[in-house]
């Protein structure tokens, strides 16, 4: 029976100093992406803040004068 030689197969330093790269750049972009998000969710809500406040200064009075309450 012939026995079977296991070769073990290890990156060379090249092959470890390149995935440590991609580690690191992969990484990167994680958090860029994840900072563009944080960035366009905050921008998401201010404009609907600011939205919000633009409504008609006129729509309470009208309200009020279908109710027949006079506001002042």
């Amino acid at each position: 029976m012939t026995s079977a030689t296991i070769h073990l197969v290890v990156p060379t330093r090249a092959e470890r100093k390149l995935l440590g790269l991609a580690g690191r750049l992969t990484a990167f972009v994680e958090h860029r992406i994840e900072r563009r998000a944080e960035k366009r969710a905050l921008d998401l809500r201010l404009l609907r803040q600011r939205q919000a406040g633009r409504q008609d200064p006129h729509a309470a009075d009208h309200l009020l004068a279908q109710m027949g309450i006079s506001r002042r």
